[in-house]
């Protein structure tokens, strides 16, 4: 029974009664309970490793230099099995781990490494001796090398004034926020079906053929292409090296084992670890094993934002797993079984953030590696299967963070698949998030892609999609804080957080305009002066990033990479889609605080500018009645023609700018709005706004609404949604869209019927991305309250999501303020 009284979602149950059903999952349990919430620790060796190769390899082309660091990586590292577990493969010690890149932001060690236990968010342990060994031997080489110092130096001093907030670029200004610095790479999806049906030595025998038909008399071909070639063979090699040393633990595990079932375990391990991915599997297991060698040695290769995506994996499994059912080699239970052996040794891979910014951006331990499933088979037709379902099922049996499950909705996808969809929603964890065929094929076959490539595209990252062998962008995008363009136009340039200095443009005293029109167009100047400064920034990072990081493995994995001999990291690879995104921080902080001004001050007249702009530098101190007056001005989330106009404008000015930047740098340059958990840290800088916000609290987060200013409910949220959009327009990507609802009124089987219906209408809509929490208020406070009794509830973030307790408590009070729909 609930604690208090009300309805309560599944996973409540679970957590307030503590009643899990471990029956048949005992090895996964015991695997999971062994670290699930320990404090992870740093693991130096690849840092180590991959610097020792570095320093000996100076002079030679980066993607020869990166592929020998790789290998001697993974010569060297520790190779480790999880006691009880089926599949091979970690890249740190066993417990919950994260690892270094030094090449991205050494320079942060000295300040950062030894306090990581101490800091408030995402702490970790680090060993006195393990610090000695970066201090002395790692840090020193990269000493003047990182590609954070090399763009702190290199952007421009009117860039650098709006990106950060000290000398040597270690803090943010949370106004125009570069994301490069802390991640080699944006998410990425390797193309596993390629590894699984071919092997590494068929990929590695298509580099050695196209090297042996290279004419060495030319001075590309010699320069340029050998040494590409030369690292792709290396790379095929460092990967089979590092499986056939887990072959090798295998066997020597087995011959120490006493119990004969773990003992006949280890030696399967042994066997398969022998064949894949060297050659191609031919078991379900096999296939396993080789996706999760090629995704963990991808974490060893770069710091690919906080993903390493599993693809559609209900695709390119299926046909092994639906011969080895056939033939009687696995049943579902032990295909299940082997699925979550992957999820419990994900969960311990911790993406670790030195940069303190990372952190801000990304909050409870998070990273989220997607498992896409249902869409459509590269012939338009529905793709749903058998796994499909059993990918469900897991996710609704075995509550953990671990794989991040996106389903893909399409216009005839079928009913069973969105009621299964529907009861692993009401669950209550915040799987699985949604995204729409009906939006992403069309935007991505719009913008060059071939349409049964963007037929074929997998979910990865927060609400973000990848084509593997057609995207070739990977640059770390920038994050615009649009609150702020708000704030200097109040202030002429200023925020009140960092006091007189001019940040924006002086755009005069906003006390004395007199129309709409002016008092719009000054805003407008602001919110395009900090878009254009957005735009600079990041063709700076597009220029300085190929001359730090390569990634062999992914570029040889890639069919364009092969194609043209070129580094997935060169700046421009021909026939490939480059996505440059850009983050729009705040758009319902934004647009509600217009809405309030136009309304009020220039039509109805109740209040003046001055009005305003005094209640707001009082943060609403004695001016309560100005704030409640702002409070209740036509809002956006809810289906208001007036909120959602305005919205649809800002909307297009920022497309309408983006375009340009596309003609200007050759790339699609498209706004999206998914902050992660950044809506946070950058409202920290803003102060109170004209839609009644209180000063330094959170921003909107997405396209979702302001905090309580929804109330007509879900459908109302869907339509202001698709009637801020431009249609007519392609600068746009993701808007991440989160809805929360109250169990009680998703209960039963009328419940599960009305979100059925929500997605089919947001389906309808062609709007990008939803995600719900199902969860009480009541819930949620208890849990801030007595952390202890709820540590394993799970909620909705962003694209992810994380365990409650593990979060800030200003993350904390942004999810318990969400506005909870009752009913629809």
């Amino acid at each position: 029974m609930s604690q208090c009284g009300c309805c309560m979602s599944p996973q409540e149950e679970r957590v307030v009664n503590k009643s899990v059903n471990r029956q048949g999952r005992e090895r996964v349990y015991s695997i999971l309970e062994s670290n699930q919430f320990t404090l992870p620790n740093v693991d130096v060796e690849r840092a180590k490793y991959f610097t020792e190769s570095m320093r000996e390899t100076e002079g030679e082309l980066l993607t020869l230099r990166w592929a020998k660091a790789l290998k001697n990586v993974a010569e060297k590292i520790t190779v480790w099995i999880t006691p009880n577990q089926l599949l091979a493969g970690r890249v740190g010690m066993l417990g919950r781990y994260g690892i270094l890149y030094p090449e991205i932001d050494g320079d942060f060690y000295r300040e950062v490494l030894a306090d990581l236990a101490n800091r408030d968010k995402s702490p970790f342990q680090i060993s006195q001796e393990d610090i000695k060994v970066v201090m002395e031997e790692i840090a020193p080489y990269w000493e003047g090398k990182t590609y954070h110092e090399h763009l702190n130096k290199a952007l421009p001093e009117d860039i650098r004034g709006v990106t950060y907030h000290d000398e040597r670029g270690l803090k943010s200004k949370f106004v125009v926020s570069e994301t490069s610095s802390y991640r080699s790479a944006l998410q990425w999806v390797p193309d596993y079906e390629k590894v699984i049906n071919r092997g590494f030595i068929d990929i590695q025998n298509e580099a050695k053929e196209k090297l042996a038909n290279l004419d060495l008399n030319n001075s590309v071909d010699l320069w340029d292409k050998k040494p590409f070639l030369e690292a792709m063979i290396i790379v095929c090699d460092a990967i089979m090296i590092w499986a056939k040393r887990h072959a090798d633990l295998a066997r020597e595990l087995a011959a120490k084992e006493s119990d004969p079932k773990r003992k006949a375990e280890l030696l399967q391990i042994a066997e398969t670890c022998d064949h894949v991915p060297a050659h191609p599997a031919r078991t379900f297991r096999e296939a396993m094993q080789c996706q999760w060698f090629v995704q963990m040695f991808s974490r060893i290769e770069q710091k690919a934002s906080a993903i390493i995506s599993n693809g559609r994996m209900d695709q390119y499994l299926y046909p092994l797993y639906k011969k080895d059912l056939d033939e009687g080699r696995i049943t579902r239970e032990e295909a299940k079984d082997l699925l979550e052996c992957m999820w419990v040794d994900m969960a311990q891979f911790i993406d670790l953030y030195i940069n303190p910014t990372g952190v801000e951006f990304q909050e409870g331990y998070a990273h989220w590696e997607a498992v896409t499933i249902g869409g459509q088979t590269p012939e338009g037709e529905d793709a749903t299967n058998d796994l499909s379902y059993l990918f469900l099922e897991s996710k609704r049996e075995f509550p953990l963070n671990y794989p991040d499950l996106a389903a893909r909705i399409h216009s005839r996808s079928p009913e069973r698949f969105l009621r299964e969809v529907a009861l692993t929603i009401k669950d209550g964890s915040g799987f699985p998030k949604l995204i729409n065929d009906e939006e992403v094929v069309f935007l991505n076959a719009i913008k060059g892609c071939p349409v049964n490539e963007a037929l074929d595209y997998a979910v990865s990252g927060c609400t973000e999609t990848r084509m593997p062998n057609r995207d070739t962008y990977t640059s770390g995008c920038v994050y615009v804080n649009f609150a702020t363009a708000l704030e200097m136009l109040l202030y002429n340039g200023r925020m009140l957080h960092y006091g007189d200095e001019v940040i924006g443009l002086e755009t005069g005293d906003v006390t004395k305009f007199n129309t709409w029109e002016e008092f719009y167009e000054a805003y407008k100047a602001q919110h395009l002066n900090l878009l254009r400064k957005a735009f600079q920034q990041q063709h700076v990072v597009d220029k300085l990033r190929p001359q730090h990081f390569s990634a062999p493995m992914s570029s040889v994995l890639h069919n364009l990479c092969m194609e043209n001999l070129m580094d997935l990291h060169a700046e421009k690879i021909p026939g490939g889609v480059d996505y440059s995104y850009f983050e729009f921080l705040g758009y319902g902080t934004v647009v509600d605080s217009l809405s309030a001004i136009k309304k009020l001050v220039f039509e109805d007249k109740k209040l003046t500018l001055k009005e305003v702009v005094e209640a707001c530098k009082a943060d609403f101190k004695g001016h309560e009645a100005v704030r409640e007056m702002l409070r209740n001005a036509p809002c956006y989330g809810n289906n208001d023609a007036y909120a959602d106009s305005v919205a649809k404008d800002v909307d297009r000015v920022t497309q309408v700018e983006a375009a340009k930047s596309s003609r200007e740098r050759g790339v699609h340059v498209d706004v999206r709005y998914v902050p992660i958990t950044s809506h946070v840290p950058f409202g920290k800088v803003v102060s109170a706004t004209p839609n009644g916000r209180h000063a330094w609290t959170a921003l909107s987060d997405g396209s979702s609404a302001s905090h309580g200013a929804d109330k007509n409910g879900p459908t109302a949220v869907l339509l202001s949604n698709y009637h801020s959009k431009n249609y007519g327009m392609t600068n746009r990507a993701s808007r991440l869209l989160n809805i929360k609802l109250s169990p009680k009124c998703v209960a039963g089987e009328d419940g599960t019927q009305k979100i059925v219906n929500l997605i089919r209408t947001w389906c309808d809509l062609k709007l990008w991305h939803l995600q719900f929490n199902i969860v009480n208020k009541e819930t949620l406070v208890k849990a801030q309250q007595e952390p202890d009794n709820y540590r394993s509830l799970l909620v909705r973030i962003a694209g992810y999501s994380a365990y409650f307790c593990d979060l800030s408590r200003d993350l904390q009070n942004d999810i318990i303020d969400r506005t909870e729909h009752a009913q629809f």
